[in-house]
């Protein structure tokens, strides 16, 4: 009898030990200097990083280091926390880059986001005063530097732009382009002037501009890097579901 009991208590003890070993523990992944943190997927996104040949499908709780860059598909959506907190949450059909997510002993931080196209939504933790932080978001046209704020970025496919802030100010920057030199048609030859004395090589660049967009404002940006004048908008006009969702993930985020 006692032999018996000691088998069964053995099978027992096997059983326990086997079911413990199949359970899975609790995800927590801690980030480092430069790594922000997959934090909700929706849907399917692809992502690839600096010395990868070839894109793979991301998941919850990956870490995206700096040169990562993030395509999602057609509806998904994404979360991504940065190191001090703040939050960026993409639509589908969205690319991104993650240029720099830092943040230095001081606390100081330097974040840098690069968007080649699609909607973005980020909830900035606001930053101490006296601080020189970075925050920087930008795409072809535009670059959007904040402190403490909440505002989308819409990129179309034609590089026009549209930026909105829900609470805080926002400044918004024409980003400079090269341009390329006339180039004259081709014709009949033509006598040649003596030589004379010529200015020497300039850097040409669009246009700058810089817009402080502040609470409850929006403004537009076309395809060539023109900004419109900034205008205000109405909370009531623009409740889709990209909005509504975004605040829902705010208002819980900040419990």
């Amino acid at each position: 009898m006692k032999k018996w009991m000691s088998i069964v208590s053995s099978i027992v003890l096997l059983l326990i030990c086997f079911t413990s070993a199949q359970a899975k523990p609790p995800v927590n992944v801690k980030m480092t200097k430069g790594e922000a943190k997959i934090t909700m997927l929706e849907g399917k996104a692809d992502v690839i990083c600096v010395g990868q040949k070839e894109a793979r499908y991301l998941k919850k709780h990956d870490l995206i280091r700096a040169g990562c860059e993030v395509s999602t598909g057609a509806g998904s959506r994404v979360e991504m926390v940065l190191p001090e907190k703040s939050i960026i949450r993409f639509a589908e059909k969205t690319t991104f880059k993650l240029v720099q997510a830092d943040t230095g002993e001081d606390g100081k931080r330097v974040v840098e986001v690069s968007v080649t196209v699609g909607k973005l939504w980020t909830n900035v933790r606001k930053s101490l005063p006296g601080r020189d932080d970075k925050y920087e978001i930008s795409c072809q046209n535009a670059v959007a530097g904040v402190r403490g704020t909440v505002y989308r970025m819409d990129v179309e496919g034609d590089q026009s732009v549209l930026v909105k802030v829900y609470d805080g100010e926002v400044l918004v920057a024409g980003v400079p382009k090269k341009q390329l030199p006339a180039v004259s048609a081709v014709g009949p030859p033509r006598p040649v002037s003596g030589p004379t004395v010529i200015e020497g090589p300039k850097p040409v660049s669009m246009e700058k501009w810089v817009y402080i967009i502040k609470s409850m404002q929006q403004i537009s940006i076309t395809s060539d890097g023109q900004a419109q004048e900034p205008k205000e908008f109405l909370e009531s006009e623009d409740m889709d579901d990209w909005v509504t969702w975004n605040k829902k993930r705010d208002k819980r985020s900040s419990k």
